[in-house]
């Protein structure tokens, strides 16, 4: 992709509200874009990182046998009047009428919403074990939304869950689904702690927190619950046993905040230049930079090494911009990009630049073998 086809806009001053790092770094790096207090229009940088975020999240569920649904955001409700938990969450739930005077609600979890569709379909003891999963958007009024993404009422999360039919096989699902969180955060390149957690307004008799190591203090990114049976009581959530006696299902909830292990990343990830991204979520892999477009020289070399990175499938930024180096550069470091690819004197001698961005180091590579070296980061990672 080139930048001047791109939709990329960077700042050198931060938002005046801005209160921690990533909300910094994100408005300045042109990632976010808040609309209204607690709102986020997520620009094609930003949405990129969500994206490869959600893609390690899903390769993770998928390996621990979790199956792929998409609920409705908006729910009824009487779903919610029927599990009990209805006026639980106070304020924090935005509900409103429909034109038929029904009360509808945007849905900030979806217990009671998975609940009433395996309710409707599993029948047997054969039907279980199941876990079912989604990446979808919640929604809660935040009473005072802060840290940009980190505390929004919008918010893009995922949420799983689990059907047993015994607590041994809530307590296995519960160890794949643990395992699966530590791989993902391990991969997205967090540092996290698990701690012991109040299972809050979500209910049942045990739960943990996955906790990230940002400046903004400790953040929470992940949520993991035994449930047991509280809600396939409430809501008749049942199976029929091998001896055909109907029992409730044993259930487990499993929650990552996608839009938050982005806010996080940043809060592990930056310097006084900008962000530094992991290459397993950054928007680029790298980004080539001529440092003068009227060189013609520079201009074929610069072609040369981003068709050849292109049609090997590497994901480049070229700054076909006629703007100094010095603005690329910072813009490079800014955004985040793990490697700078610096086309400038060298090319004269068959040589280019490239820099790392999080150790700074540089190396001088003949220009035919710029594929190589990213084959080989590639393979190392």
């Amino acid at each position: 992709m080139k930048w001047t086809n791109h939709f990329i806009f960077t700042s050198r001053e931060p938002p005046a509200d801005a209160e921690t790092i990533s909300q910094k770094l994100m408005h300045q790096a042109g990632m976010i874009d808040k609309l209204v207090s607690g709102v986020y229009s997520f620009l094609p940088l930003g949405l990129k990182v969500l994206q490869k975020v959600s893609d390690i999240i899903r390769e993770e569920m998928n390996s621990a046998g979790a199956i792929e649904l998409l609920m409705p955001a908006l729910q009824p409700s009487s779903l919610w009047k029927e599990s009990g938990r209805y006026g639980k969450m106070g304020k924090d739930m935005i509900t409103f009428k429909d034109r038929h005077n029904r009360e509808m609600l945007l849905g900030p979890t979806h217990e009671e919403v998975v609940s009433d569709i395996v309710r409707k379909y599993v029948r047997s003891w054969k039907n279980l074990p199941l876990m079912l999963y989604q990446i979808q958007t919640k929604y809660r009024d935040e009473i005072r939304p802060r840290f940009g993404i980190i505390r929004a009422r919008e918010f893009l999360m995922k949420d799983c869950y689990s059907f047993g039919r015994t607590e041994q096989d809530l307590d296995q699902a519960y160890m794949k689904m643990r395992q699966a969180y530590l791989n993902i955060f391990k991969r997205c390149g967090l540092n996290v702690t698990v701690q012991s957690a109040d299972s809050g307004v979500i209910g049942g008799k045990f739960s943990e927190e996955f906790v990230a190591e940002g400046d903004c203090a400790e953040l929470e990114i992940g949520h993991i619950f035994k449930l047991g049976t509280d809600y396939s009581e409430k809501l008749n959530v049942r199976y029929m046993d091998r001896d055909g006696i109907e029992k409730p299902v044993v259930m487990g909830c499993y929650g990552i905040g996608v839009s938050r292990v982005v806010a996080a990343i940043i809060e592990g990830n930056y310097d006084s230049k900008g962000i530094i991204w992991p290459v397993s979520v950054a928007p680029f892999l790298a980004v080539i930079v001529p440092v003068n477009m009227s060189d013609t020289k520079i201009v074929e070399t610069t072609n040369k090494i981003y068709d050849q990175l292109i049609s090997a499938k590497f994901d480049v930024l070229l700054d076909d911009r006629d703007e100094s180096a010095g603005i690329k550069f910072a813009d490079a470091d800014l955004i985040g990009i793990p490697y700078r690819i610096t086309i400038g004197r060298k090319t004269v001698e068959g040589k280019i630049e490239i820099m790392e961005r999080r150790t700074r180091k540089t190396y001088d590579i003949e220009i035919e073998r710029v594929k190589d070296f990213f084959e080989k980061i590639k393979d190392e990672k």
